[in-house]
């Protein structure tokens, strides 16, 4: 098994050992991570706002009744609203991620840039949730962009490369 280095181009591969492509596994974690950990239906809970039959009306329905109760504050409302705008934004951008590494593995891009564009993505991704969730801050919240802007275009670059080896052969 190749080490992190060689799976991400950094270090040649010794003869014979193959370096994994990782398309697969990033594609699973990134799944998990748009529709599940990115869900607000966690923290509806945690808050007692949650309710099974409409979830994608809470906040509009029960968010500021919830305020007025003293169930939540109204940061912790807006917190909630930004967690449905980063699920949502989420999991619609998870289909470029797919098309990416999906086209650049079928193309036969090399194993470490697919590796080292995807990894990006990821860790694009977790970033921009984290801001888009607990910043609320007008400056701050710019970091948001940046991390999105990061994971298009490392997708937009695998699609790039996928193109180039498509119209090579």
């Amino acid at each position: 098994m190749a080490s992190l280095a060689t799976a991400l181009g950094l270090r040649a591969a010794e003869l014979g050992v193959p370096v994994s492509n990782w398309a697969p596994g990033l594609l699973s974690w990134q799944f998990f991570f748009a529709y599940g950990l990115m869900s607000s239906r966690t923290l509806k809970q945690r808050y007692g706002i949650d309710h099974n039959a409409s979830p994608r009306e809470d906040l509009a329905k029960y968010g500021d009744a919830a305020v007025r109760s003293g169930k939540i504050t109204q940061k912790q409302l807006g917190m909630l609203k930004r967690n449905e705008s980063a699920h949502a934004n989420s999991v619609e951008n998870y289909t470029l991620f797919v098309a990416a590494m999906g086209f650049a593995t079928f193309a036969g891009v090399e194993t470490h840039l697919i590796n080292r564009a995807g990894l990006l993505y990821v860790t694009a991704r977790v970033a921009y949730g984290l801001v888009y969730i607990f910043i609320d801050h007008d400056v701050w919240s710019q970091i948001r962009g940046i991390t999105w802007w990061t994971g298009n275009l490392s997708c937009l670059w695998l699609l790039y490369r996928a193109g180039v080896k498509l119209n090579s052969a």
